[in-house]
């Protein structure tokens, strides 16, 4: 008999996590969360995450064999300490090593782009449209930029962990700085709060993504025109890169951005203006599964 599979999305504000039967059937045993609380510090992080995996076993009265998590970063698989996290207090941290001594279980971690991707493989719109889909591109863009990228059902991480970091690959220099410490990259240009600053800068008002995405379809104001014109262009170029180089058969369009429908649209239409190819035939789609994704591709990951 199949063991359920234990997954825990750890975010900056909850800890979420999932009691799922089998990779075969998607409807959760039990799936509840915890405040991540996360100004407290890691030590803190840790005993959340072990009170909500107690809250778990109490509730469902199941054991885990093993959890994945999904996590706000990724772990070096050099290091085996945690790097690129918005949330800071986890960066330089063993936590897997923590979390497997806290827990007394073997652990698998993946950034939260990887899990959206493998959910979307497994349970999303890749099972329901594409169920023949080898490789599957999984994009985030919300307040920041990311990637992830699925092989026959697994997540590909990469010699140093960092395979589909989409968001900061260089794009163009009027993105700006970067919080990475570079210039320029994908998410200067493609993410939420970027388009929001970008059109500040050309309107003088503020607003949000979408009063700017209602505003564009006024004629009278141009510069919220111009804000969605130039998501199209870089979206275009951007996921080119992405296409040239690996090829996917499916690619995933997450976050707040990605439920700009225009992207499917006039997106698609830079996109293939821009890949080195006479035609384009990857789909480019919406994701199913929602704010699910995260802790259900982390259950995934125990599989």
């Amino acid at each position: 008999m199949e063991q359920p599979l234990w997954g825990i999305d750890l975010g900056g504000t909850k800890i979420e996590g999932v009691i799922m039967p089998t990779l075969q059937n998607p409807e959760p045993i039990l799936r509840t969360r915890v405040h991540t609380e996360a100004h407290k510090g890691y030590g803190h992080i840790i005993s959340q995450i072990v009170k909500l995996v107690n809250e778990m076993k109490a509730t469902s009265g199941l054991q885990p064999a093993s959890i994945g998590f999904g996590t706000p970063g990724v772990l070096d698989p050099i290091l085996q300490t945690m790097k690129n996290c918005n949330s800071t207090a986890l960066n330089g941290q063993p936590l897997k090593k923590d979390l497997e001594q806290a827990l007394g279980i073997p652990v698998e971690l993946a950034n939260d782009a990887n899990c959206f991707a493998l959910a979307e493989t497994h349970w999303g719109i890749v099972k329901k449209q594409f169920p023949d889909a080898r490789m599957v591109f999984g994009i985030i863009m919300g307040s920041g930029v990311g990637g992830g990228i699925v092989i026959d059902g697994k997540v590909w991480n990469g010699k140093q962990g960092i395979a589909g970091e989409w968001g900061h690959i260089f794009l163009d220099a009027s993105g700006g700085p970067c919080y990475c410490g570079k210039s320029g990259c994908v998410e200067t240009i493609l993410s939420g709060p970027s388009l929001q600053r970008y059109f500040k800068q050309t309107s003088g008002i503020e607003l949000n993504l979408r009063e700017i995405v209602e505003a564009a379809q006024l004629v009278e104001n141009a510069a919220a025109r111009l804000t969605i014109d130039r998501l199209h262009h870089f979206f275009g170029k951007a996921v080119s890169i992405i296409t040239n180089l690996l090829d996917p058969d499916v690619i995933i369009v997450g976050g707040g951005v990605g439920n700009i429908d225009s992207i499917y649209t006039a997106g698609i239409k830079s996109l293939a203006h821009y890949i080195f190819n006479n035609r384009l035939d990857v789909p480019v789609v919406k994701p199913m599964l929602g704010d699910s994704a995260g802790v259900f591709g982390a259950a995934a990951l125990v599989a």
